[in-house]
């Protein structure tokens, strides 16, 4: 029993290593979707398959936090499979070795139900993201402190894929300040960098955008695919966005 109680210990363990590794991967830059699966890729072992790995490998503190991550994931996952082994090659009979595996799936069953909690995902991520902006220097975007990165905005980058809403138009297309996004530059494929780019930029499938805005906001625009339903996410982030700032002018008029 007490080899089961270890295996659950090391799931609790990982999934509490790839939760840091997500909230820190979020602070150099990450949006938050590619950085739980970048976070989760590299502590499994199965490797980067996406064309966003070049937005990890290319940045040094991004490399520190995923080679860490490959590290500990080998460790869990050996000292994982040893303790399973150990606690069914333990058990004193057959039904001894029914009631431990009763245990693991209602063990492993409720780690999983936890994991995907959006209450303890939110209230984790609060938390861990204080810790490493308290104790650590993960903040390493000098836009940072120019931007003036608090409450829910982010500076996030993120690779455009065909059939994103995003492909293949103009900035003055997508009309992106309307929902208040702002695009502060693109890195095409083949390593070219727009600067402050103006309305008649395109934006290509392959290029790297560094976008900035509400971090909901862009977590969405992220998964946003062309076609109607991508137009219509489009109107509802603008008005959301006019709901934002009509507040903030009649916060400013009481202000006065």
């Amino acid at each position: 029993m007490i080899a089961l109680i270890s295996l659950f210990v090391v799931v609790v363990l990982s999934l509490i290593i790839t939760r840091v590794a997500t909230v820190a991967l979020t602070l150099t830059g990450l949006s938050r979707e590619v950085a739980r699966f970048q976070a989760r890729s590299a502590f499994s072992g199965v490797g980067f398959t996406t064309s966003e790995s070049e937005l990890v490998v290319s940045h040094p503190v991004r490399r520190r936090i995923v080679l860490l991550l490959m590290l500990l994931g080998n460790a869990g996952f050996v000292s994982a499979i040893a303790s399973l082994i150990l606690s069914f090659l333990s058990a004193a009979g057959p039904r001894e070795v029914a009631l431990r595996l009763v245990i693991l799936l209602l063990g492993l069953g409720s780690l999983w139900a936890l994991a995907r909690s959006r209450l303890v995902d939110r209230y984790m991520g609060h938390v861990i993201g204080w810790a490493l902006r308290r104790w650590t220097h993960l903040e390493v975007r000098d836009y940072a402190d120019l931007l003036d990165l608090h409450g829910d905005y982010r500076v996030v980058e993120r690779v455009v894929e065909p059939g994103d809403w995003l492909a293949g138009r103009t900035l003055a297309d997508l009309k992106l300040r309307e929902e208040g996004v702002l695009v502060l530059g693109i890195r095409r494929r083949d390593g070219t960098y727009v600067g402050a780019p103006r309305g008649w930029t395109e934006i290509r499938p392959g290029d790297t955008l560094i976008i900035y805005g509400r971090a909901a906001l862009l977590d969405e625009l992220c998964r946003r695919r062309a076609g109607p339903e991508g137009d219509q996410a489009h109107l509802r982030a603008v008005a959301e966005q006019e709901k934002i700032l009509e507040r903030e002018r009649l916060g400013d008029s009481l202000s006065r």
